[in-house]
């Protein structure tokens, strides 16, 4: 793609989200072949203890993500999502994982309030509270998380909870790097 067809591709998708249509994929420019597939399933089902180590599925960052988010873990009250970060090698807890949460808040818009960075414990678990994500250009309610820690691959993901809902369980299961994907 030459550097006049990404220009293009920005300023559309630029035009776009100031109309209110900013759910566009242009994401997948960003994040390359092997997520872009993982974009066709939007809706993730949660993934626990009992359904061993199945490797959470990635899904699209998002044109929203600003890095260095403050560590903290409230930006909000109304949701509280909770889960331990596992390896999809063992289903071993993984502490001191880094994990980024971005979302709009009650307004509809992302800021710098509704951006938190905190990590795991000592057995892998984290709880991040928040408002209920409204939806917004045609996007259903979501959480994006970035997951990140030293020997796995890091895991952009987001969780979408379900209407009204005041608390979710999301663990984030990470493939070690020396590993292939084993999606379904």
């Amino acid at each position: 793609m030459n550097r006049l067809s990404v220009s293009y591709l920005v300023l559309c998708f630029l035009f776009l989200t100031f109309l209110g249509f900013g759910s566009i994929h242009i994401e997948t420019l960003q994040l390359g072949p092997k997520l872009a597939k993982a974009e066709d399933s939007t809706k993730h089902t949660h993934t626990t203890h009992n359904n061993k180590c199945k490797p959470t599925r990635p899904d699209m960052l998002g044109p929203f993500y600003v890095p260095n988010a403050p560590e903290r873990t409230s930006v909000g009250k109304g949701h509280i999502l909770s889960g331990v970060v596992r390896s999809s090698a063992d289903c071993s807890p993984i502490a001191g994982t880094r994990i980024e949460f971005w979302l709009v808040g009650p307004h509809g818009r992302y800021d710098y309030d509704h951006r938190a960075t905190l990590f795991s414990d000592k057995m892998g678990a984290y709880k991040f509270e928040s408002n209920f994500p409204p939806p917004y250009a045609r996007r259903p309610s979501h959480i994006h998380i970035k997951v990140t820690v030293k020997g796995y691959r890091t895991l952009i993901t987001q969780y979408y909870p379900a209407k009204g809902q005041t608390e979710g369980k999301f663990d984030l299961v990470l493939i070690p790097e020396d590993r292939e994907d084993i999606f379904d």
